[in-house]
């Protein structure tokens, strides 16, 4: 498969590998359409018993692809903007339905976006010295994607604003603690780990597997959509701000920001 994506099978396990590497892996709104896609694919495949995403390169992903935010082309007008910044909650979705279980391999720094792909999951394994935070309160904007209920039920809220709140990158070992993380492995066992889970996993009963997934997904995430309706109307605001600029701007020239609130 063309795109930034490419899927791979290995008997009735499915490996979504994300490769992207020269560019460490950061996320394209192109990129975002095509998982979705390739998580919708798998309702018509019962043959399909797990899913492994795992990316190439020394990083899973760093987020988002800063190279074109804030660039000199006219922006969408307003409502268009709603529209598009729901993407990666459709995404979200999309990947918390897919039926099967589901496994990310994590290595060196995953953040932003590529850190809510990771909690869509049901089950993360980091290689030893990966890193993985949320960075986006440091562009002076929220989480997004309907990510925020996920971090809270896998590390409690106390966790979840350390996370969040500082975008800090928090090392596997101290998130396996945590309960972010299920199993921390070397480097070089990271693929196999992953594909020993899902053998796990594919060797099971699949509608019982299924099942006992779906259910646990919705009394977990019960009054999560409630709650994040608005996620994209708050991006939104933080985009119009003064500290928004200045962040994407310290981030280009490699300097601290200076931000006012604003």
């Amino acid at each position: 498969m063309s795109g930034d994506f490419r899927l791979d099978r290995d008997g009735p396990i499915a490996i979504i590998t994300l490769d992207r590497p020269a560019k460490r892996n950061a996320l394209t709104p192109e990129s975002l359409v095509q998982l979705e896609r390739l998580a919708e694919g798998f309702r018509d495949e019962p043959d399909t018993r797990a899913v492994i995403i795992r990316a190439e390169g020394e990083d899973f992903s760093v987020g988002a692809d800063l190279s074109s935010v804030g660039g000199g082309a006219e922006p969408p007008a307003v409502v268009q903007l709603r529209r598009t910044a729901r993407q990666g909650a459709r995404l979200m979705r999309a990947l918390q339905e897919i039926d099967q279980p589901t496994i990310c391999a994590i290595q060196g720094i995953a953040t932003g976006g590529a850190t809510c792909i990771a909690t869509a999951c049901d089950f993360r394994i980091a290689a030893a010295g990966a890193r993985i935070g949320y960075g986006e309160v440091k562009l002076g904007i929220n989480l997004m994607w309907n990510a925020l209920p996920l971090a809270v039920h896998l590390v409690g809220p106390a966790r979840a604003k350390r996370l969040v709140m500082s975008g800090d990158l928090i090392e596997a070992t101290i998130l396996a603690e945590w309960g972010f993380i299920d199993e921390v492995v070397q480097r070089l066992a990271l693929d196999e780990a992953a594909l020993v889970m899902a053998q796990r996993y594919a060797a099971l009963p699949p509608v019982a597997v299924q099942m006992i997934k779906r259910s646990v997904n919705a009394l977990a995430g019960a009054i999560d959509q409630a709650v994040m309706h608005a996620d994209a109307d708050q991006w939104l605001l933080g985009t119009r701000t003064d500290d928004f600029a200045e962040a994407l701007a310290a981030f280009r020239q490699k300097r601290a920001g200076q931000f006012t609130g604003n």
